[in-house]
């Protein structure tokens, strides 16, 4: 088996093919190339670019193979490419980078665990379009979504209404708002977004009822197998075959075989083969968050959920099924949280009443979608019909919106690393165990767990407490320094008022450091690093005036000084450069300090400078 995995990783590491890009001079060298590229899927926008992953068909004259990202300047007079048009553009393949600060989202890493090495940027009046032809299923998955976009526009839906009818039914998210898609994630039912099981498990028990018939003729329990594992993967095709798309059309398509068939069935078998062959078929997807999520979520509801269903049982049926949905998002839960703390360091505290009110009725909101657009689709969509379903989408989004603005529920921040996750899901998994059979095994086993998750939340304490850095930050056009004594950070930095020095790259840093105390200051001179000193130059360049030699040099908003007789009078044993500098000035400080022999930091390079305070 390992030797099988190891066997997978390499067959589909791309970049062990003789002609993928990430071998050719202009990746190696960023220069500009004439680059023939055919688009492989949609991404959503940012701010500033619409967003393409792309297959790279030829460098200059030169064939090759591989993903990239390509990234085009939004233009609202230019209508935006589709899925499998061949474009031909001048750009550099520009490799991605690490993130440039501490414990920041590592975006490289992301693209590369989807076979992703390079970016490209440009605009869409440079880009020539050689052509426009389906020729792949994704391709034709994509014109068929379009359709059914175009279809549904022309009834009274409001924006956001339709951005959620094409997350809930066709797994598209790129028109969601990001008030919306916050809305959902802070109220806990993101996952509602993502086509998945609960998604696919509707799909599928309206199409065992429909091809009902068909088990009166001969054979026609092949048959009916065959339409619904046909219906299924066409579904997750035009979903864009996601992570959790996969996973669930893979799991009910081998549910489908064994109910046809009437064969005994065991849910966490079949659930662990579906990870199994897809990850033969695509290794990286061990990597995707989604993944995890849903995969940890179905074995927790397989495995925890009839526990906990049994030891509440109504005999009333509206208490019963009530009690269901209650028990069925405690399980979930339960399978999700110590890796949910991990990537997003969050507890949506009113989860359960968001799945409660929704999850009952949300198998009708997704088969009344389905008929919205069957008949959207044969022009016999009645504006009523439309209205009506316009209006159930918009009483769940103020649902979702109004339980997420009681922020005083949602516990955010939570300093969480992988030991915890790893310690946590061992003591779930002992206590599971326990609960099944309480014998004295059972018992030694959960308590040692317990001390396993106590012995790790100590360490991880103990190093929080016991860290002592200074750090100089990279922020592009200002200078951001911070001293970290244990749990508390001091920051001193020159941002203005409008810019929140309490943005994603401190945020990110002080969670991950459990960081409880934040201090902020003007910038000053002179700091201690150890038993030596650092001293900041600014632009009035001055320092001539210092009557000490500092073994640290920080120069910040591109002060005019001659480095060479800098470092002849102050003899630095170091010199950085912060992201307020002008490039031309930091690239010829390098060059200087190269000639000088003297190490020279980057930050808009090397990332961060971070050095131990309590390091001789």
């Amino acid at each position: 088996m390992i030797s099988l995995g190891v066997l997978v990783e390499n067959l589909h590491n791309q970049r062990h093919y003789k002609n993928h890009y990430t071998s050719s001079r202009p990746y190696q060298t960023e220069a500009t190339s004439l680059i023939s590229l055919k688009i492989s899927s949609i991404l959503k926008p940012n701010s500033y670019n619409d967003r393409y992953v792309v297959k790279l068909i030829k460098l200059d004259s030169n064939s090759v193979n591989g993903l990239a990202l390509l990234n085009i300047r939004k233009d609202s007079l230019t209508k935006p490419f589709s899925v499998d048009d061949v474009l031909v553009l001048k750009s550099e393949l520009i490799p991605t980078e690490n993130p440039l600060n501490p414990n920041q989202f590592n975006y490289k890493q992301f693209l590369e665990n989807k076979y992703i090495y390079a970016q490209m940027y440009s605009d869409y009046k440079t880009i020539l379009i050689e052509s426009t032809n389906k020729n792949s299923l994704s391709g034709y998955a994509d014109a068929i979504r379009t359709h059914i976009n175009k279809k549904l526009k022309e009834h009274p839906f409001k924006p956001n209404e339709l951005a959620i009818i094409n997350a809930l039914l066709l797994g598209q998210r790129q028109d969601l708002s990001q008030d919306v898609y916050n809305d959902y994630k802070n109220a806990g039912a993101l996952h509602i977004l993502a086509v998945s099981g609960l998604h696919v498990g509707i799909i599928l028990l309206l199409l065992n009822f429909v091809f009902k018939p068909l088990e009166y003729l001969k054979r026609g329990h092949v048959y009916k197998i065959i339409l619904l594992i046909i219906c299924l993967w066409s579904f997750a095709v035009i979903a864009g075959l996601s992570a959790s798309v996969l996973r669930a059309s893979l799991m009910f398509s081998l549910i489908a075989i064994t109910m046809n068939l009437k064969r005994p069935k065991n849910t966490l078998n079949i659930l662990i083969s579906s990870a199994f062959i897809l990850l033969l078929f695509n290794p990286n997807l061990i990597f995707d968050v989604g993944f995890q999520l849903s995969y940890l979520a179905v074995i927790a509801i397989v495995t925890v959920f009839p526990l906990l269903y049994g030891y509440r049982k109504s005999k009333y049926w509206l208490v019963d099924k009530l009690w269901q949905v209650v028990a069925v998002s405690i399980a979930a839960q339960i399978g999700v949280l110590p890796i949910s703390l991990f990537y997003f360091h969050q507890i949506p505290g009113l989860f359960l009443l968001s799945n409660v009110v929704v999850i009952p009725f949300l198998g009708i909101i997704l088969g009344y979608g389905i008929v919205v657009i069957i008949l959207a689709n044969i022009n016999f969509l009645p504006d009523f019909v439309a209205t009506i379903y316009g209006h159930i989408i918009g009483g769940m989004n103020w649902f979702f919106k109004w339980v997420s603005q009681h922020e005083k529920f949602i516990i955010k921040d939570i300093s969480f690393n992988w030991m915890q996750v790893i310690a946590s899901y061992l003591v779930i998994i002992s206590l599971y165990h326990f609960y099944k059979a309480k014998n004295f095994k059972n018992t030694i086993i959960f308590l040692l767990t317990i001390i396993i998750c106590q012995t790790t939340y100590m360490y991880t304490k103990y190093m929080n407490e016991t860290k002592n850095n200074f750090i100089v930050f990279h922020k592009s056009r200002y200078s951001i320094l911070g001293i970290q004594k244990g749990n508390t950070l001091e920051l001193y930095h020159n941002l203005d008022s409008t810019t929140n020095v309490m943005e994603t790259m401190i945020n990110s840093f002080t969670t991950y450091h459990d960081i409880s105390k934040i201090k902020e200051d003007t910038l000053r001179p002179i700091y201690p690093i150890n038993n030596n000193w650092l001293l900041v130059i600014d632009s009035l360049g001055i320092y001539k005036t210092i009557s000490f030699k500092p073994d640290f040099v920080l120069l910040r908003n591109s002060p005019k000084i001659n480095l060479n007789r800098l470092i002849d009078s102050l003899q630095p044993k170091y010199i950085i450069a912060d992201g307020s500098n002008y490039k031309s000035y930091v690239k010829r400080w390098k060059e200087t300090c190269e000639k000088q022999k003297i190490p020279f930091h980057q930050t808009g390079e090397k990332g961060a400078f971070i050095t131990n305070l309590s390091s001789d």
